[in-house]
């Protein structure tokens, strides 16, 4: 069964990185000069097929093709993710332990 072209996910640059192991500056110099396929979403956002960039590894970087991505991926930037991603709920959670806190202060004063 073969996906159809609205089913094929892209993936970004940040995965493509983590992928091949090298910065984000080394994957869009890469898509520059047509070493791995690229394709531009609304003539801005870069994105790449999964598939093909697999390929490059196996092809062209078979020191890649054996180990995987985990474990390359700094903590600092697990972090910075987590909270990037997540700052509504933190931003909520925060204000609903403020207002706990000012509500039951409040109710216990004599």
């Amino acid at each position: 069964m073969t996906k159809s072209a609205k089913e094929e996910k892209l993936i970004t640059i940040r995965d493509v990185s983590l992928m091949l192991g090298v910065s984000e500056r080394e994957v869009m110099d890469l898509s520059e000069n047509g070493t791995i396929p690229a394709y531009k979403i609304a003539g801005v956002y870069l994105r790449f097929k999964k598939e093909q960039i697999e390929e490059y590894r196996r092809n062209f970087r078979p020191d890649l093709a054996k180990e995987g991505t985990a474990g390359k991926y700094p903590l600092g930037d697990k972090l910075f993710d987590f909270i990037y991603f997540n700052d509504f709920y933190l931003l909520c959670t925060i204000t609903i332990i403020v207002l706990l806190v000012v509500i039951f202060k409040g109710s216990q004063s004599p």
